[in-house]
């Protein structure tokens, strides 16, 4: 328990300050609230501004805390993470200012790593670094979501990638992509260059530049590989229907798994505005979040089998 007169609000996310409305409700609830998140050495609150004001509103001279001993620029973090999964959401004013200066203190994680701690996109995050960072190195290197760092510019990546390919033909995206520190996307679009009979690495980053940035056109698996290209979601029930007919699908566990996976998928994109319009508010991050990892490995699952595809094609002919 500490003293509610020793707290200091200064420095939140929240330029705009508590939202009285929101500090009445909380007081006027006869709930016990939970204990708010402050950084031990300065007694910044972290987490729990409304919490707080709604203690000083009912006159309770103490207030329940867990304590952070990291550092300033850490704890900021922990706050816009925590202000963009549960409570009242920061503004988009406030996630913006966020994302800029997450981008100051830590311009070695990826725009898709701050975007999911501020609440933007990874384009904007793209936006934000182009204007408030310098030119990054050749040898420049992000650090991901899960933790791991991989270039800036994946050329030397590309060439790894490239030469483990010709030595292991029928090694799987991942396990090449992990071997060469590049994302199974960019294994998938060095293995249809090489088909292609051209080079693994586009002149532009042979070139020196970074890969290419958000909202830029760039050279893809999708377009390299026809029949990977997809459909328009009003044309995909067809297709799913056939594959419920399948009895190969139909008679085997994998196949059922398949075929589940494909309903709630389908069920998704019957009920898209409805599940905009419903899905509650403080939920809406950990939603967005577990949408776009899924979407990410759906992704990169739907890369593997096209490139089985195309192996088991070219080992019949």
């Amino acid at each position: 328990m500490v003293a509610t007169d020793r707290l200091v609000v200064t420095g939140s996310p929240r330029t705009e300050g508590a939202d009285h409305d929101h500090v009445r409700t909380l007081a006027e609830a006869e709930a016990v609230l939970p204990p708010i998140t402050v950084h031990r050495r300065t007694l910044r609150v972290i987490d729990g501004l409304h919490r707080l004001r709604a203690a000083i509103l009912r006159g309770q001279p103490e207030i329940a805390v867990r304590f952070f001993d990291g550092e300033p620029e850490d704890a900021f973090i922990l706050s816009v993470a925590a202000n963009t999964t549960h409570g009242l959401p920061l503004s988009w004013a406030d996630r913006l200012a966020a994302a800029r200066r997450i981008v100051g203190s830590h311009p070695e994680w990826s725009d898709r790593a701050i975007a999911r701690l501020s609440g933007v996109s990874a384009k904007k995050v793209a936006e934000v670094r182009e204007e408030c960072a310098g030119t990054e190195g050749p040898n420049a290197v992000r650090v991901g979501s899960d933790g791991r760092a991989r270039p800036v510019n994946s050329a030397r990546g590309r060439e790894l990638a490239s030469r483990l390919i010709r030595d292991n033909p029928a090694a799987s995206l991942r396990q090449i992509a992990r071997l060469a520190g590049i994302s199974p996307a960019t294994v998938a679009d060095v293995r249809d260059r090489l088909r292609q009979g051209t080079d693994p690495v586009p002149m532009k980053l042979r070139s020196g530049d970074v890969e290419p940035k958000a909202g830029e056109r760039r050279s893809s698996p999708r377009e390299a590989a026809p029949l990977r290209r997809s459909r328009p979601v009003s044309q995909l029930h067809p297709v799913f229907e056939t594959l419920c007919k399948d009895p190969s699908l139909r008679f085997s566990d994998t196949g059922r798994l398949v075929l589940r996976l494909f309903d709630s998928c389908s069920a998704a994109a019957r009920e898209w505005q409805r599940i905009v319009d419903n899905v509650p508010t403080h939920c809406r991050g950990p939603v967005a979040e577990l949408l776009s990892s899924y979407g990410e490995m759906c992704h990169d699952l739907a890369l593997e089998l096209g490139t089985e595809r195309d192996l088991a094609s070219r080992r019949a002919v």
